[in-house]
């Protein structure tokens, strides 16, 4: 079972794909710099898919604490921008209970989630966020003051059939700055593990990717050494994704590396 335990200051430790998507999800919001008290919650799975054919899933809530934890579940409607920058919007297209939850020390209960609207030509995405609420008034004594912890667990509700394709729409460079523009043609999501830039052995730079929506397009901008820049004739750039890998090329120029 993928299960995700979100620490108090949300600083999940790894190396994969999802481990950095993790990380990036938990938002801890800490108050004041003074001694806290804060929840230990986990989430599974960290994703679910609804289509036609499962119309219906569930996501474990657990508390890790030693305390009893209160948690309330909101939904979101998840796009991204012109830039591929993530938006929300507060939305009422799918079905979940409970809407809010007590869990005691070590105690795991279930999200119930459900179809509201039915599949379409192209993927509609939703982030659920799980946070966590301060405890009943009067319940902390002393300077303590509450870390609230929330975690939005993606889900995608497929398109009838899914077409997953993308292309890297441009690649340019200036001041020693390469800059790679992906775009989802596809009527589904995929999400770029890596995106790497090499010329033989001179140089190799590999940076982290992120989900990236049906229709969206994101720019990626990979810094190169100045020092490096100027020996350097051709870049190849390939953008690892969970269902394929894209491949570009960018003759360099002197002009390119200019500062």
């Amino acid at each position: 079972m993928n299960r995700i335990a979100v620490p108090p200051d949300s600083a999940l430790p790894g190396k994969t794909a999802l481990q950095r998507l993790a990380r990036i999800f938990c938002c801890g919001l800490a108050l004041l710099a003074l001694p806290v008290a804060a929840g230990n919650f986990g989430v599974s799975p960290i994703r679910v898919e609804l289509d036609r054919n499962a119309k219906t899933g569930a996501i474990t809530v657990s508390n890790d604490d030693s305390e009893a934890l209160r948690v309330q579940l909101r939904l979101f409607e998840w796009t991204q921008d012109a830039t591929g920058k993530d938006e929300y919007h507060e939305s009422e297209d799918l079905i979940y209970f409970p809407k809010l939850m007590i869990l005691d020390k070590s105690e795991q209960k279930l999200v119930r989630v459900g179809l509201r609207i039915p599949a379409t030509a192209q993927e509609k995405t939703y982030r659920l966020f799980v946070e966590e609420l301060p405890g009943p008034p009067g319940e902390a004594s002393g300077a303590r003051v509450a870390i609230r912890v929330r975690f939005g667990v993606p889900i995608f509700l497929k398109p009838m059939k899914v077409e997953a394709r993308g292309e890297i729409e441009k690649i340019e460079m200036a001041q020693g700055v390469l800059r790679v523009t992906v775009r989802n043609t596809g009527n589904a999501h995929f999400v770029i593990n890596t995106i790497t830039a090499a010329s033989g052995d001179a140089y190799s730079k590999e940076v982290p990717g992120w989900y990236l929506l049906a229709g969206a397009v994101r720019e990626h901008a990979i810094p190169v050494l100045q020092e490096t820049c100027g020996e350097l004739k051709r870049i190849d750039v390939t953008a690892k994704t969970d269902e394929f890998e894209l491949k570009g090329a960018l003759d360099v120029t002197a002009a390119m590396c200019a500062l």
